[in-house]
């Protein structure tokens, strides 16, 4: 026993002191894999399989060593050295299902991402962490066709464009349910902790079939977490270069053995006036908010969510202060947001579930002298019934929302007053969707929502859509057609709508907005020798739309001039996702998107103010995972659009150029719990130009002269008949800055 001991012990100095071989197989399914990475654990030492899936590794010490084999798209594995034996044998991988992606938005109920009739983008909480943002209104800016709009230099309100698209086009829900719109469309992205959304799903193209108005250009559906999938404890908080101080707080708690709950809290604090372009107002509004989320979820039928928002707002001459708020001797524009919201949903069985919300959103604003005060209610139910029979799938809907909406101002008196003093109203809703499952292959959905609005009557809005690939999945064609509606909204944001001076005509009775788009889509994955991911996802729309709803400000200064087109209007273009995962740590995601947007109007063209002809977006991350650091490069490149000038004499340029955002970040962690992150944004040093606002010295035009009809008339001190306007605007004025944060969760 003796003799063998020191036998032992001699292999085991000799093993120590030379390199030895560690050789092996690895198989999935039988069948072997090519370029499978093994590393030793813990150094930079490693090697690949070969086409038998064969491997070779020479080390230094075998003690107390493991090998980590990993390849994209299988589960990683960890097996232990054996110095009495160093030929591991075969080594068996497993699919990783979770790289098959599970969505809902495009059909309501939960499908695997390949198999969805409907191209549905699907993007991480890992995704927006690669540029940390303070609302998710800002965090979109980095996913291809999605561009958040400013609408005013002054307030910094703005909204989502999807493939160039007004933001009144495009309807936000928060787990599956509208809860931004309208009014709070303008706002409502603000304040939604990030920390607790596991992520946000993309539908382009009309989706009013499933969710009726406002979906006429395209869904973004937010999906916040289960209790049971997040941290005890977890803190995000990071501060810029210019003062902007965000906190996110997360905790989880148990009611009992089977409830849960979650509570989330943002705060976010800009209290630092900066006027770098010397325009004598804000280059960035001030904002006090906090946000505060709870979701409660009671086993696996009942969850129910509630979110209160409050935000102080503040931009404007840089002497304003509260008490000039809605006085003519310092131009300010001040707004305070309340918003509540509860929603939620009730599985009664596994074919029948119940949804619910309801949302009050009330704002006090005052823009210069001009105040807008408004207050809108909306309660939604929809009831949902699921049965697959046989190769079908059928899906059938009732739907109802209940809607109350008052302002102050003179467009929605005159509005209140054509249409009998209404200021409520029904929308009730019944829709069905059938998918046929031909085979693994093919699949044909159809789909038929009928609606009808109290103000508008019967609403049609059928789709189609079909899609098509091999066994594999790797290649995926979908086409669909589709028809969307949006009814009348005249509550906007722009200024000349909130001033008592200007009358509103309704040169008829007012139709909803309707649109057909025809789209395509082509998605490649493609898996290449040495463990990497490529995968394309082209896609071609073209929208046509009639009745479109175009408010005429320029006819008449005196005038809000509301009718439907007289003639169509024209969205059209291709947009392109390339995607690229290697096995060392390196990762690149581009996308770019071409857009052709015009109006037909009595035999002449117009272009649509404010829709890009072109949009880039990037993302190049690289880790480093013995050093535990990943490098993030983010950047977006957007133009021309089409600004709106203050008439011929206007020295602006009634185009902006292509211009580019760059930012870059570093984030190394430190253990499981706790890491940190900085770096630049906006490193190009980008900022619109810097008479964006028109005559900013002179904001209540006191020193304009004006015709008998109410045209600014060219003078001495006035030559290009300008107007104090803070409505020429497409990107932030805030310049290159730093940032730095922390985070830490508690498991």
């Amino acid at each position: 026993m003796t003799i063998r001991l020191v036998f032992l012990f001699f292999i085991i100095q000799i093993a120590s002191a030379q390199e030895l071989s560690v050789k092996g197989k690895v198989f999935f399914n039988g069948q072997p894999l090519e370029g499978v990475s093994i590393l030793l654990k813990s150094s930079n030492i490693g090697t690949i399989t070969d086409f038998e899936g064969q491997f070779k590794l020479n080390i230094a010490n075998l003690k107390n060593q493991k090998l980590i084999f990993s390849y994209i798209g299988y589960k990683p594995v960890i097996r232990k050295i054996d110095v009495g034996d160093l030929n591991l044998g075969i080594i068996v991988l497993e699919s990783d299902e979770t790289l098959d992606e599970v969505v809902i938005s495009g059909t309501l109920k939960p499908v695997s991402k390949l198999d969805s009739p409907v191209p549905v983008e699907v993007y991480s909480q890992t995704f927006f962490k690669a540029n940390p943002t303070a609302s998710i209104f800002e965090a979109l800016e980095n996913i291809n066709g999605i561009r958040p709009q400013l609408n005013c230099n002054v307030c910094n309100t703005g909204d989502i464009h999807i493939n160039g698209q007004e933001g009144s086009y495009t309807m936000i829900l928060i787990d599956g349910l509208p809860i931004v719109s309208g009014l709070s469309t303008v706002y409502g992205l603000s304040g939604i902790p990030q920390s607790l959304i596991e992520r946000v799903e993309v539908i382009k193209g009309p989706a009013s079939t499933l969710y009726g108005s406002e979906a006429i250009g395209g869904v973004i559906n937010l999906i916040t977490r289960l209790p049971e999938n997040t941290s005890k404890l977890a803190v995000d908080s990071f501060l810029s270069g210019w003062g902007e101080i965000n906190t996110d707080i997360g905790f989880k708690y148990r009611l009992s053995d089977k409830n849960s709950g979650l509570i989330g809290i943002n705060y976010f604090n800009y209290s630092n006036p900066i006027d770098n372009n010397q325009d004598g107002f804000t280059d960035l509004t001030l904002q006090d908010r906090i946000s505060i989320f709870n979701k409660l979820t009671f086993g696996k039928k009942l969850s129910i969510a509630t979110r209160f928002v409050y935000e102080d707002r503040w931009g404007g001459q840089m002497n304003w202060s509260p008490e000039y708020r809605g006085g003519e001797s310092i131009y300010g524009e001040s707004i305070f947001t309340a918003r509540f919201e509860i929603f939620g949903k009730y599985e009664l069985n596994s074919e029948f579930s119940f949804s619910f919300s309801l949302n009050d959103h009330n704002q006090n604003s005052v823009y210069g002298s001009t105040s807008f005060n408004a207050n809108q209610t909306i309660g939604f139910g929809q009831f949902v019934w699921n049965k697959n029979i046989k190769r079908h799938d059928i899906l059938l809907g009732m739907a109802y929302r209940y809607t109350i909406y008052d302002d102050d101002t003179t467009a929605t008196f005159n509005e209140l007053s054509k249409l009998n003093q209404e200021k409520i109203t029904h929308l009730p809703g019944i829709f069905i969707q059938d998918e046929i499952i031909f085979n693994s292959k093919n699949t044909l959905l159809l789909g038929l929502r009928y609606d009808y609005n109290s103000l508008h009557g019967n609403i049609l809005t059928p789709r189609v859509n079909y899609k098509i690939s091999n066994k594999a999945k790797s290649t995926t064609v979908r086409f669909s057609i589709g028809s969307g509606y949006r009814v009348a909204q005249v509550f906007t944001e722009d200024h000349a709508a909130l001033t008592g001076a200007r009358d509103v005509v309704f040169l008829e009775d007012i139709d909803p907005e309707r649109s057909w788009n025809i789209n395509g889509n082509f998605l490649k994955k493609l898996y290449l020798k040495q463990g990497a991911i490529v995968d394309f996802d082209f896609s071609i729309f073209h929208t046509q739309f009639s009745n479109k709803i175009i408010p005429d400000y320029d006819t008449d200064p005196n005038k809000i001039i509301y009718a439907n087109l007289n003639g169509n209007s024209i969205h059209q273009g291709a947009s392109l996702n390339f995607n690229l995962l290697i096995q060392n740590g390196f990762r690149v995601n581009l996308g770019a998107t071409y857009i052709d947007s015009y109006i037909n109007k009595q035999k002449l063209r117009t272009t649509p103010y404010l829709t890009e002809r072109f949009q880039g977006v990037w993302k190049i991350e690289k880790k480093w995972i013995t050093s535990n650091l990943v490098l993030d490069i983010t950047g977006t490149a957007t133009g021309p659009l089409k600004l709106p000038t203050l008439g011929i004499l206007d020295p602006r340029s009634s185009y902006s150029k292509t211009f580019h955002i760059l930012n870059f970040q570093l984030t190394k962690s430190w253990n499981n719990t706790f890491e940190s992150y900085g770096g630049v944004k906006n490193l190009l040093d980008f900022t619109p130009p810097r008479d964006s606002i028109a005559r900013s010295f002179d904001p209540f035009d006191n020193e304009v002269t004006f015709d008998t009809e109410g045209n600014a008339m060219s003078t001495k001190n006035n030559p290009f008949a300008l107007t104090f306007d803070p409505s020429y605007v497409y990107a932030s004025n805030q310049g290159i800055r730093f940032f730095f944060g922390l985070r830490w969760k508690l498991n």
